[in-house]
């Protein structure tokens, strides 16, 4: 397993289990979700949810807006966003 892809997994794990002090935003939470599939899945697919369900809608426009990056830099993003909240 390549370095980037261990610190990666380190800061999702992080952000997963993280208690106490972490208390992102729902704006942060949709950032660090994005990343996470950008990362993990590439660009976005399927159809945009429907204008009732809000929270689906959220997270597939945060995460269309990531189209065209490389799963190394949407990780590399990840573990800087996670680092500079430290």
């Amino acid at each position: 397993m390549s370095d980037l892809k261990a610190k990666f997994e380190e800061a999702v794990n992080y952000i997963q289990t993280a208690e106490g002090d972490f208390k992102p935003s729902n704006e942060l939470k949709l950032e660090f979700y994005a990343l996470y599939k950008q990362a993990t899945e590439g660009d976005v697919s399927g159809k945009r949810p429907g204008m009732m369900d809000f929270v689906g809608r959220a997270k597939y426009d945060a995460w269309e807006k990531l189209k065209g990056m490389s799963s190394d830099d949407a990780m590399q993003q990840y573990i800087d966003k996670l680092e500079s909240l430290k």
